[in-house]
């Protein structure tokens, strides 16, 4: 059997304070593996493709990251000067516009706690020429939601009792009790995906995809590094930060 690997030691005494990469939710981090492995399988993914550590972002620890490398999930705190960040960033973009690509699959966040689902959902989704997903919930979802808005699909993933079944059974794997939805998270799980040829920042906390401009297949790895290291640079103070990489496992 596949031997599914998750989270990074990007901070080695980040892990003993045990956050998940999946929902966010406090797990400890023995679960963290079967959580993931039992995630994907539950949505239909090859097995073929998981997630791997990513122990840094300078380019001897991104050589060690199997490729090809399809995506990057990045952990980050949610702080008073990311969220003016947010915010700011939100006005430039509105106000002198950007290229986005059709074909970017992006879907808003309404359901609390699930930030790690909606951007393995962001990793899947655009990486469907490259990632082979056999029936499930997951392939049943993105067939419904190929058509509609980012709030549309939003509101169908409210609605998919699949999807929210395999969100919630994983959950249980990693505690005794599966936090309430209201309960206030200060972390928070993003995408970082290739599509045609620009490198696209996918978090269902905001209103549209990022494009942080060109890459390749080649330069993804190295270039969505570049990327997560501003969001470590901006609040340089914190350890909170975590990230894995969506790779093939031969």
């Amino acid at each position: 059997m596949l031997h599914y690997q998750i989270i990074l030691k990007l901070y080695p005494d980040y892990l003993s304070q045990s956050k998940t990469l999946y929902v966010c939710y406090v797990f400890t981090k023995h679960h963290i593996s079967s959580i993931f492995f039992q995630f994907l399988q539950t949505l239909g993914v090859d097995t073929n493709w998981q997630f791997f550590d990513v122990f840094g972002v300078d380019p001897d620890l991104l050589a060690i990251v199997p490729t090809p490398c399809r995506a990057l999930l990045l952990l980050f705190p949610i702080t008073e000067k990311y969220e003016k960040f947010r915010e700011e960033e939100d006005d430039i973009i509105k106000k002198n516009g950007q290229e986005v690509s059709p074909d970017v699959y992006f879907t808003k966040q309404t359901v609390g706690n699930a930030c790690g689902t909606v951007g393995i959902i962001h990793s899947i989704a655009n990486n469907l020429d490259h990632i082979s997903l056999g029936e499930g919930f997951l392939k049943n979802f993105l067939s419904l939601t190929k058509s509609m808005s980012p709030e549309e699909r939003a509101k169908a993933l409210e609605d998919d009792e699949g999807i929210s079944s395999a969100h919630e059974e994983s959950a249980k794997e990693g505690q005794t009790e599966t936090p309430s939805l209201d309960t206030k998270v200060d972390l928070h799980f993003i995408a970082f995906v290739h599509k045609d040829g620009s490198l696209y920042e996918l978090d269902g906390r905001k209103n549209f995809p990022i494009n942080h401009g060109k890459t390749s297949d080649g330069t993804f790895l190295q270039d969505a590094a570049v990327a997560c290291q501003k969001f470590m640079e901006r609040d340089s103070s914190s350890v909170h930060f975590n990230i894995v990489a969506l790779s093939k496992s031969d």
